[in-house]
């Protein structure tokens, strides 16, 4: 945290002429600040000179409009917070990296110290104690204490939601499992299926059933009554024991494993696989691995779908602030004493991506507030986090954030093939998430621009979750964009010309994968006798804690 913003505090002393007219840009809007405040406090009325963004819900209550004392408040609050941070970003003579971290420091701590944060700077929370008479004081020190006792800032009650009973509930069997993962092949919902199955390689960050939760969002539901036929990867929470478990084996052992049993379990000669966020960045990896690793006839994987995925990893959105040389040490440094990154540390860092709405909202909401979390199973799902093992995860963090290796030809081996997104032929189909602050769109574009098959690509509303979770319903939530990018397209030339579409792109996705997918043929139970139910889905691995 402190660097870049020594970084930042030297480079402007190190410019004083543009401190100068930074000091002078400023006056000006504090001039207009100073009128509006003087007007208000006389009783007349004066609209205000700062606006909040249209994301930010701090300052919605009419009280921070209405009350002269409150509203001046919020617009000091709001004058500061964007000069420093118009400031920081305009930083004369820092890389754009550089002022990148130092702005997003600042940010969190500009966020972190907002009026709404605090009791007696709060008029809402104030307004709550005095007409519940102290109970909302006495509910939000209860949640404080609770939220001790967790060890992190609850966005939802444990007790919402199980797994099993309420999420991932979705009928099926257990039908392989080994030290990494589950392999789950559903039951039909329809009396024929298409011949080829489709394969899912979920990430190993959080747990599977984000692609299964209550039935009306369900994704696997959706696929089911498609007449797909799926299997879907549970991968095994982690421990010390699994400290030396390399990244070569969530490829054999993780996607080729599920590949291969799903081939096995059905005679189909190839699959159709899809992978989510690192779940397709292993997917794309292992596609380059399978088209040097078998001849263009034998490679199992007919067609391929990533969900938000990268494979560029040179501007991989805010998260590049926690991904420096200094960094991956230290985190690879706690790893190897532990033998994994705990879940919780994770999970703390994608919150401060998004502070306000993931962190201070809580904070006020159920400290300043007394209120409970209210039951939400996406927030339940994001706070049910699993762990790292050291090894994998190090070489992840140094070869694909910091080198960004994977998009050099040949430039990374994985279990004994060297990796050339360029030798990927198959049919792909890419959907990215338009306010995606994990895997930002522009980014997650250019495997567009490295493999050399057919290539359909799709811009979906919303965000990493809720972009992806995204059902078909009426009148239609979201839209998307879509259309086929040429090799040399920019992100931006191809927003131009694709599509707009009211609706999920679920529907398109149908489109264009039921028809690659074979012929229909009678149902398969979820297990058989070469392949008999080890456990019941959503299976045992997504139990571990």
């Amino acid at each position: 945290m402190a660097a870049p913003i020594v970084h930042a505090q030297l480079a402007w002393l190190a410019h004083p002429q543009e401190l100068m007219e930074r000091f002078l840009d400023l006056s000006s809007d504090l001039s207009r600040l100073q009128w509006h405040s003087i007007l208000r406090v006389v009783g007349m009325r004066s609209r205000d000179p700062i606006s909040p963004n249209s994301d930010d819900a701090r300052f919605v209550d009419p009280v921070w409009t209405e009350a002269a004392s409150w509203d001046l408040t919020k617009e000091w609050y709001l004058a500061v917070t964007r000069h420093v941070q118009d400031m920081l970003y305009d930083t004369p003579g820092l890389s754009s990296k550089e002022r990148r971290r130092a702005a997003f420091w600042w940010r969190k701590w500009l966020n972190a110290v907002a009026p709404t944060n605090f009791f007696w700077t709060n008029p809402v929370a104030i307004r709550k104690a005095v007409e519940s008479r102290g109970d909302s004081l006495a509910l939000g020190w209860q949640n404080f204490i609770a939220d001790v006792e967790a060890g992190e800032i609850r966005m939802s009650s444990p007790g919402d939601f199980k797994v099993g009973e309420t999420l991932g509930t979705t009928p099926g069997a257990v039908v392989f499992r080994n030290d990494l993962l589950e392999v789950i092949h559903y039951s039909p919902t329809s009396p024929k299926v298409h011949a080829e199955p489709l394969v899912i390689i979920t990430p190993w960050i959080n747990k599977f059933y984000i692609l299964d939760l209550v039935p009306k969002k369900s994704m696997v539901r959706f696929l089911l009554d498609q007449g797909l036929d799926v299997f879907i990867t549970s991968w095994k929470n982690p421990d010390g024991a699994m400290r030396d478990v390399t990244f070569d084996r969530y490829l054999e052992d993780g996607v080729h494993a599920i590949v291969e049993a799903a081939r096995r379990f059905t005679g189909a000669p190839r699959v159709h696989a899809a992978g989510y966020c690192i779940g397709g960045t292993a997917l794309a990896m292992y596609m380059a691995w399978a088209n040097r690793r078998f001849s263009p006839e034998e490679v199992p994987v007919a067609d391929w779908t990533l969900l938000t995925t990268l494979v560029d990893f040179h501007k991989p959105g805010d998260i590049e602030v926690f991904i420096d040389e200094a960094s991956v040490r230290y985190l690879t440094e706690g790893m190897a004493r532990k033998g994994y990154l705990d879940g919780k540390e994770m999970a703390s860092a994608f919150r401060l991506l998004r502070s306000n709405s993931l962190i201070w909202h809580y904070v006020v909401h159920s400290w300043l507030y007394g209120e409970a979390p209210l039951p939400f199973d996406v927030l339940y799902w994001n706070m049910d986090t699993t762990r790292m093992p050291f090894a994998m995860h190090a070489w992840y963090l140094r070869e694909l954030y910091l080198k960004n290796r994977l998009i050099e030809p040949e430039g990374l081996t994985v279990a004994g093939e060297e990796i050339d997104l360029s030798k990927i032929t198959q049919p792909l189909y890419a959907v990215s998430a338009e306010d995606d602050h994990i895997a930002p769109w522009v980014q997650t574009f250019r495997i567009n621009n490295f493999v050399t098959g057919p290539k359909r690509f799709v811009l979906s509303s919303s965000g990493h979750i809720l972009g992806i979770v995204n059902p078909p319903v009426n009148p239609p939530k979201r839209t998307y964009r879509v259309a086929d990018p040429h090799r040399s397209d920019k992100a931006e030339d191809w927003r131009n010309y694709a599509e707009e579409h009211a609706g999920s792109w679920w529907t398109d996705w149908m489109a264009w994968l039921k028809p690659r997918c074979g012929e229909l043929v009678d149902a398969r139970p979820a297990a058989s006798a070469d392949f008999p139910a080890l456990a019941a889905a959503p299976g045992t691995y997504v139990l571990e804690r």
